[in-house]
């Protein structure tokens, strides 16, 4: 007979194990790492990440907890882009064990709901959806569900072929002309204040502060790359991306100088994003969610940009946020 399934909450003694966990799971990312979650200011949120154990043995992985206002409401993650479970290629009965083992626990806690946000399929090694068919056998629900764009980077080194024909176009005369060039970059503060500028222009601020960012690059170095493009010298636009795992580039940040937008410096970068990851053997570009930011529902699709992101290739990928009420007796 098969060892239960315990749920043991994480402390510091569990650091050097969950580290080196990772890099035995399946769907594991850099935003399920502690040293990506150490960029937070100490307080910001109540963590409460998970481990799942089988035996003596570490099957699964949670990062999760609250935040300051939702006291008893359980997310997966805070403070990071995906949570959710994280675990090698399991048989399905062992994750099926492994949720019925959270959802006991969570009602033990006395917590109220579970939020809970799985990388997408493109972000994991063997394609499975174990834990995901789990939670809805277990009856949880969908919160939301987001479009995301990745670009597949299964065409070759004749990927350009399958961009469209205007973007195909803007690329080869860019090319040709030798007007701009992208670089890597480790100028962060000239990045953020075109990241400023182009959030300010939609009525919205970044995800993150210029020394939030510092920070990761600190923590996480193997992590982040910054690309910048540059007319004459002159910094127009950039975009910093998260090597997510071996899989996955994401592309966190696209920005640019509007005043240069006729320049289509944005079309550069993502030749140089693709051409780069396809060259590192990754197997996506991810390019971010495409979400009309002020319709009221959330999940409103931003048609302009998937449009924009189409023009690459791009093919549409889900994200969810499963959620699971608990019944207060």
């Amino acid at each position: 007979m098969s060892h239960p399934i315990t749920v043991e909450p994480y402390t510091d003694a569990h650091r050097a194990e969950w580290e080196d966990f990772l890099q035995r799971c399946n769907n594991a990312t850099m935003f399920h790492r502690l040293a990506f979650l150490d960029y937070h200011a100490p307080g910001k949120f109540r963590f409460h990440h998970l481990l799942f154990r089988q035996g003596q043995k570490l099957v699964a992985v949670m990062p999760g907890g609250f935040f300051p206002d939702r006291p008893m409401q359980y997310w997966s993650p805070v403070g990071a882009s995906y949570g959710g479970f994280v675990a090698p290629d399991l048989p399905f009965e062992t994750c099926l064990r492994i949720v019925d083992a959270f959802l006991n626990y969570a009602r033990g806690e006395g917590w109220s709901d579970a939020f809970i946000i799985p990388p997408p399929i493109i972000y994991a090694r063997e394609l499975n959806q174990h834990f995901e068919y789990a939670m809805l056998y277990r009856r949880f629900g969908f919160e939301l569900h987001y479009i995301s764009h990745a670009v597949p980077l299964t065409r070759g080194e004749h990927f350009l072929d399958y961009f469209d024909k205007t973007a195909r176009k803007s690329i080869r005369k860019i090319l040709r002309s030798g007007l701009l060039h992208v670089e890597e970059s480790s100028d962060y503060r000239t990045f953020y204040d075109i990241l400023l500028e182009n959030k300010a222009r939609h009525g919205a601020r970044p995800t993150h502060t210029l020394e939030e960012l510092e920070r990761l690059r600190t923590l996480v170095p193997e992590h982040l790359r910054l690309l910048m493009a540059y007319a004459d010298n002159t910094p127009i636009a950039g975009s910093l991306l998260f090597l997510t795992n071996e899989r996955v580039v994401l592309c966190f940040y696209n920005m640019l100088r509007y005043e240069y937008e006729h320049l289509r410096p944005i079309y550069a970068l993502m030749y140089e994003i693709v051409r780069r990851a396809y060259a590192a053997g990754y197997r996506w570009v991810d390019i971010g969610v495409s979400q009309d930011t002020k319709s009221p529902d959330p999940m409103t699709p931003s048609l302009s940009l998937i449009a924009f992101k189409e023009r690459f290739d791009a093919r549409g990928v889900l994200r969810t946020t499963f959620h699971y009420r608990f019944e207060q007796s």
